[in-house]
């Protein structure tokens, strides 16, 4: 499916996902007074929403429908390239400011089986509406439809930016949930590599390592969005700045955990291999010693293994028993060398 971008013109509708699920488009229509929550059937349904003086926040759930997709840009006179970036689903976060929209691309995450799996939100707003766009049915925007159907803080007596922000918040403190969970599998991974290394552990610690970099991945770019929702040049998100800087303060904040879990990702790599070799060096030193016990009984016993007619002690009564006496006591005063060494 991605490969059928290869080679189409600028602007051409290709979904690049593989999620073909349902599409829902939910409806949330408010002011300081009132609100609406409807779910549309069709496409059709939030046409006549473009021009109300109420806030409209538009979610579409399901992207594979692009004749659906291409019916909300030629209504809402939104540009091909950015209706292309919609539908073409790996892309990092960015923003485009148009005049009159402004379109944003965030990765909401989530953290399933210690898996970490990314998904494009991509976000355009103007005046009075905002339109959400998902791949998957589930997301972290429930705190915000709850402040809308409870009238809780200030979201309804605000604009879109607002809303906007506040999608943006709330996507934001996911990632605190994720690098929480990532940071007690850390904890947990620590024990085992010290206690109980084994070859599994390998495995999990490159599974960890693959879930921080699809972290950084979404996390780094985000920064450059905010940088520029921040500096409020925009007549769309302006007096909203202070707001927008409190998100980019809590991306820094994620990015240098971030940073300090890759830190420990590849310390507990080099801790196992320590503990790895540790283990096979006391392996070695067991085996060394057993070996150095084992020489001057060997030589004794190649001694009296040797053929000659003529040994002094081959006819005596106590030969025997007075060998076997010797390289027993010579086993002891090696091991008790080795102890006072502190060999073993």
């Amino acid at each position: 499916m991605k490969h059928s971008k290869v080679g189409s013109p600028p602007g051409s509708l290709v979904y690049t996902g593989r999620t073909k699920e349902e599409v829902e488009i939910t409806i949330f229509d408010y002011n300081e007074k009132e609100y609406k929550e409807i779910k549309a059937k069709k496409i059709e349904e939030i046409f006549p929403y473009k021009d109300t003086p109420t806030i409209t926040w538009i979610n579409i759930t399901g992207l594979h429908k692009v004749e659906m997709i291409e019916k909300l840009g030629k209504h809402y006179n939104i540009h091909p390239l950015v209706l292309e970036d919609i539908l073409n689903v790996d892309q990092r976060p960015k923003i485009e400011d148009f005049g009159e929209y402004m379109f944003i691309v965030v990765r909401m995450l989530s953290y399933e089986r210690n898996e970490v799996k990314s998904e494009q939100v991509s976000i355009i707003f103007g005046k009075n509406f905002v339109f959400t766009f998902q791949e998957r049915k589930g997301d972290v925007f429930e705190p915000v439809r709850e402040r809308i159907r409870n009238n809780k803080g200030i979201i309804r007596k605000m604009g879109s930016n607002y809303l906007v922000y506040s999608l943006i918040d709330v996507i934001v403190d996911n990632y605190f949930t994720i690098l929480e969970k990532i940071g007690e599998e850390i904890e947990e991974l620590e024990d085992k590599v010290i206690f109980h290394p084994t070859q599994e552990i390998v495995r999990t610690i490159h599974h960890l390592k693959r879930n921080l970099i699809i972290l950084r991945k979404s996390i780094w770019p985000l920064r450059e969005v905010l940088s520029t929702l921040e500096r409020g040049e925009s007549q769309l998100i302006k007096n909203l700045s202070m707001y927008f800087r409190d998100i980019y303060d809590h991306t820094i904040q994620i990015i240098d955990t971030l940073e300090t879990y890759r830190d420990f990702a590849t310390g507990l790599l080099d801790i196992y291999l320590s503990s790895l070799s540790n283990r096979t060096n006391e392996i070695m030193k067991v085996l060394t010693i057993i070996g150095t016990i084992f020489i001057p009984l060997t030589f004794i016993t190649g001694i009296y293994g040797m053929n000659f007619k003529y040994m002094p002690e081959l006819k005596w009564k106590y030969g025997y028993p007075m060998v076997l006496f010797v390289m027993l006591v010579l086993s002891i005063i090696m091991l008790l060398y080795f102890r006072k060494k502190k060999w073993i």
